[in-house]
């Protein structure tokens, strides 16, 4: 009587858990999270061969992360956006990650972080007459608060740091045989948005 008692209790365990499992899963879903902001920073650059100068920047992006949340806390996808600068219009492609640093629950304002990573393009950029730009490395890990229910649309607020690579080859003057100019963007970018 124990063994069949045992075997039953046993047989009602495999049957109860994958059951309970299949209640409490999470299934992935789609994620968005469009922003649109401005990158603020410094610029060093020649004025003659013999002095600098530093002049501040403000420039407009805007990106679209599009993936899928694989957990209740992280979200894995690409992103892609555009930063308009004043000597270049660059449109880097990245992997994206997402993750809460909270657990999730029914709380309406939530901390994340976010790290992308990729190539900026110049496939909308325009260049003057002798002038070629290139697009290069893009890196941009970032935190950020979303605001409003995790089932319904979001409010996102977020702060990262941007560091994008770029060269460009300039006319040559009569003497000289190449001239390139290397540039790294290094800039804050403050967005706001929507997330779903």
């Amino acid at each position: 009587m124990k063994k069949l008692i045992g075997k039953t209790a046993w047989l009602w365990c495999l049957i109860a858990i994958p059951v309970y499992a299949q209640k409490t899963a999470f299934k992935p879903v789609f994620t968005n999270m469009t922003e649109f902001g401005v990158l603020l920073g410094q610029v060093r650059y020649n004025v003659t061969n013999i002095s600098e100068n530093v002049s501040k920047r403000q420039n407009i992006t805007a990106q679209t992360f599009n993936g899928v949340q694989l957990r209740p806390k992280l979200a894995l996808g690409a992103t892609v956006g555009v930063d308009w600068y004043n000597s270049a219009l660059l449109m880097p492609v990245c992997a994206g990650v997402r993750y809460d640093l909270a657990q999730p629950g029914k709380k309406n304002l939530r901390v994340f972080t976010s790290l992308d990573t990729g190539y900026g393009f110049t496939w909308l950029n325009e260049d003057p007459t002798g002038y070629e730009t290139r697009g290069g490395w893009v890196i941009a890990p970032g935190i950020g608060f979303r605001i409003g229910r995790p089932q319904n649309a979001n409010f996102i607020l977020s702060l990262s740091y941007k560091r994008q690579e770029a060269e460009a080859d300039k006319p040559l003057a009569w003497n000289e045989i190449y001239k390139i100019e290397n540039r790294v963007y290094n800039r804050l970018a403050f967005r706001l948005g929507l997330s779903f």
